[in-house]
């Protein structure tokens, strides 16, 4: 028995209400700045041009989406965490 195996597409997933305000904004041809919480939203192709303010636990960071990010994440953009350099420590640098 030969089986032919299909490979199986994911279906992109964006919040609903993400997509109403994007699409709303296309109809109307405007630019604004649309906040969102949806870090597990995917960027389509009808985001192009916009900027979309992603919150990352603290505070919202606005990203401007062009052709490059289609396919990738929201939450990727917006990083949760800051580095803080490691304190050097004084005594070590101050070897003779």
């Amino acid at each position: 028995m030969n089986l032919i195996l299909k490979k199986k597409t994911k279906i992109p997933y964006i919040a609903y209400y993400l997509l109403e305000k994007i699409n709303k904004l296309n109809k109307q041809n405007q630019k604004e700045i649309i906040k969102t919480w949806s870090r597990s939203s995917t960027i389509i192709p009808s985001m192009i041009g916009h900027t979309i303010s992603i919150y990352n636990g603290k505070k919202h960071i606005p990203i401007y989406i062009s052709n490059d990010l289609i396919g990738h994440k929201l939450g990727e953009f917006s990083l949760t965490r800051t580095f803080y350099s490691h304190k050097k420590n004084e005594k070590k640098l101050s070897r003779k």
